[in-house]
């Protein structure tokens, strides 16, 4: 089960990082939140993925039985799909906001610092 996730998971990066390279800001967005997704999905995989045997130490024993999924990997994923989610929030109104002042999604369109009749910057020094 684990080979299957660690493709899931290099799809989700390659797909995150394919919308990250893009001109519109909703598609930036989108890579972020799926790259957060393939980043939780990394750790829970790093975390061994068992069912049969819950990560509890029976009575009279320092150590369990046998091999056990760490449950470490799963309480970080807790916490950081609340931090992404919270991340993706803040772009999210960021992004709407940067649409209602300029009128348009694509960031070559978004240069307002620059103006359009002014010099190109010198290539070097």
């Amino acid at each position: 089960m684990e080979p299957v996730f660690a493709v899931l998971t290099g799809i989700f990066l390659v797909v995150a990082i394919y919308m990250l390279l893009s001109k519109s800001i909703i598609r930036m967005l989108l890579g972020v939140a799926v790259l957060g997704n393939a980043v939780n999905l990394l750790i829970f995989t790093s975390g061994r993925i068992m069912r049969e045997v819950p990560p509890v130490i029976g009575a009279g024993l320092d150590v369990p039985a046998g091999p056990t999924a760490n449950p470490l990997p799963q309480a970080l994923i807790l916490t950081a799909i609340v931090i992404s989610f919270s991340f993706f929030a803040f772009l999210l109104v960021l992004a709407w906001r940067a649409y209602s002042e300029l009128k348009v999604d694509n960031t070559d369109m978004m240069r307002v610092a620059e103006p359009d009749d002014a010099a190109l910057p010198p290539l070097g020094y």
